[in-house]
This record gives C-alpha cells, sequence and structure tokens, in this order.
C-alpha cells in the first residue's frame, strides 16, 4: 500500500497537466473576495529535489517541466504556471520541483484555508518538515503569511474518508484535488464513492481528478463513470506525449484530469494552450490531447409524498 513515491515522478508530463489546470482553477477562485478552501486528499512530500533522491534516480522531469524551462514563446497561462514554479528556484537553475500542496501555498492567498491529508508515513513527515521550512523562509523574507496552523493543517488521515467533515466548508467555497497513485484498482472505486458523497454534502464545490491513462480496464471505464456523478458540469482533458505501444505495456506516458464543476473560463484556456503544450512534450511524434466537456446528471427531485413516478 505503502510502496508508491511521487518523487519518482516529479515534474514529468502528468505533474504539468496537473499543477497547470489546478494554477488555472485557483487564480480564477482567486477572483473574488470571499475565501475559500483547498484540500488535498493525497498530499505527498509538498516540494521534491530534482538533482537527488527519487527524482534524480527517474529524471522524469527532463521530458516534463524541464521543457518548458527556457521557452521564451509559452502562451500566457501557460507562462504563469512556469513562472510559479521558477519562484522555487530563484537562482534560475531547475533544482526544484512542488507538489500540489506547495503550488497551493504559493497561488492561494493569506485568508483562504488548506487541508492537506497524506497517509504515507514517511511522505507526511517530509510534509510536516518542508512547511516548516517554508514558514521559516516567509519568516526570513519579512512576509507574516503562516504556513503550519489555522492556515495550513496536515492530517495523516485517509484523504478519502477526511474529505467528508470538511464538506460544506464554512465559506461555501472550495476546490478539492483527489489524486491517488492508483498503485490498487480499488482507487478508482474510491475515487467514485468519494465525489458521489461530496457532491451531495457540497454541491457547489470544484472538484478535480487526476488519473493515469493506462491500457487497465478500469482506467478506461474510469472517465465514463465520473461522467454520471451528479453534477453541473465536467470538463476532462488528457495529454499524451508518446506513441502507446500495441501492447500497451511501455511505460506511464497519458494523464488525465477530470473537473466537476469547472470554472467557465477554463475550456477555453485548454483549447488554446493543448495544442502548444502537447507539442513541447511530445517524444516521439505521437504526442495527443483530448479534450470535451458535458453537462453531469443531475439528481431528479423527490416526488411529493402519495404522489406516482
Amino acid at each position: 500500500m505503502f510502496s508508491y513515491r511521487h518523487g519518482f515522478h516529479a515534474g514529468n508530463h502528468a505533474d504539468v497537466l496537473k499543477h497547470f489546470v489546478m494554477a488555472q482553477i485557483m487564480a480564477y477562485l482567486n477572483q473574488k473576495e470571499t475565501p475559500y478552501t483547498y484540500v488535498d486528499t493525497h498530499a505527498g512530500a509538498g516540494v521534491y529535489q530534482l538533482n537527488t533522491g527519487y527524482a534524480a534516480k527517474t529524471a522524469e522531469y527532463e521530458t516534463g517541466i524541464a521543457r518548458l524551462w527556457n521557452k521564451d514563446d509559452l502562451p500566457a497561462p501557460l507562462a504563469d504556471y512556469v513562472d510559479m514554479i521558477r519562484s522555487f528556484n530563484p537562482e534560475g537553475k531547475l533544482l526544484h520541483y512542488p507538489g500540489s500542496p506547495f503550488c497551493a501555498e504559493k497561488l492561494s492567498r493569506d485568508e483562504d484555508r488548506l487541508r492537506l491529508f497524506e497517509m504515507h508515513p514517511n511522505e507526511v513527515k517530509v510534509l510536516v518538515q518542508n512547511c516548516g521550512a517554508l514558514e521559516e523562509q516567509n519568516r526570513a523574507a519579512g512576509l507574516r503569511r503562516g504556513v503550519r496552523g489555522k492556515r495550513v493543517i496536515i492530517g495523516d488521515t485517509d484523504g478519502f474518508d477526511s474529505l467528508k467533515s470538511l464538506l460544506p466548508p464554512p465559506s461555501r467555497r472550495a476546490f478539492v484535488l483527489i489524486d491517488p497513485p492508483y498503485e490498487v484498482k480499488d482507487d478508482y472505486r474510491k475515487v467514485k464513492v468519494t465525489l458521489d458523497e461530496a457532491i451531495k454534502r457540497f454541491p457547489g464545490g470544484v472538484y478535480a481528478v487526476w488519473y493515469p491513462v493506462l491500457q487497465r480496464l478500469e482506467s478506461r471505464q474510469f472517465p465514463d463513470k465520473l461522467k454520471r456523478i451528479a453534477c453541473k458540469d465536467w470538463l476532462h482533458v488528457t495529454l499524451t506525449v508518446k506513441t502507446p505501444t500495441p501492447d500497451g505495456v511501455g511505460g506511464f506516458f497519458s494523464s488525465g484530469m477530470f473537473i466537476l464543476n469547472p470554472p467557465w473560463t477554463l475550456e477555453n484556456t485548454l483549447r488554446e494552450v493543448m495544442p502548444y503544450l502537447t507539442a513541447a512534450l511530445d517524444q516521439d511524434g505521437g504526442a495527443r490531447f483530448t479534450l470535451e466537456s458535458g453537462s453531469g446528471t443531475l439528481p431528479k427531485p423527490a416526488a411529493p409524498a402519495g404522489s406516482r413516478r
């Protein structure tokens, strides 16, 4: 259960897609003064060093964020994302890549709240240490912005189960990121069950699900199952950076983001950026993306007592 370590994949094509979409959602939420709660069900370690440890062993970032690092023709939304990654590398050299908790901390405002969950005993320990180090950096820079405490709370519990107690949030605004490792097939079922329950508790939230696009049956059926969740609207984007092999074996080259109740601006932004991003991350001429949207299956109102259906 605890064999997965995200450090092996830090900064790869999947992270680029996930964190770019995440940045667009949070930028939209920031336009309204009312604070919101960000919930990360599988937070990981927070930030990753790319020249040592797990990331250095696989160097997947070289075919992800590194391909965008020196580009001078990035579309404006993608440039904003790369600038956010640059803020974690003040000397200009790509040495660190932020995970979703640190992206959220950077992109959110002082009044917003972050609730981070991670069950891996080593990962959550590193996450706590990294958040402590970030707070020290903020203090040294003269920033009053707090990291741990009321603004950011870290839990070592199951993010699927813990989400329930946070919905609806006090401000009635929330952005939930769900991106389990899917190392066990049951994660696909848990995501669907968790979203069904979350929508019932708080139908107005924005829910983003990351998943790997694989040949296994659970992965292929996953988007269609999410489309049947009782939400208002949904948006689905996938990015493939290499031609899949006929047998589906040979590496992890494709991932997707499925967003329930997406910002109305997100689809047009993706239509603008995805062609460029696909070309930039293409590994063998077979890169492609898909983008689709639709309306969710809203629940039918209950029939009055004594009436017939």
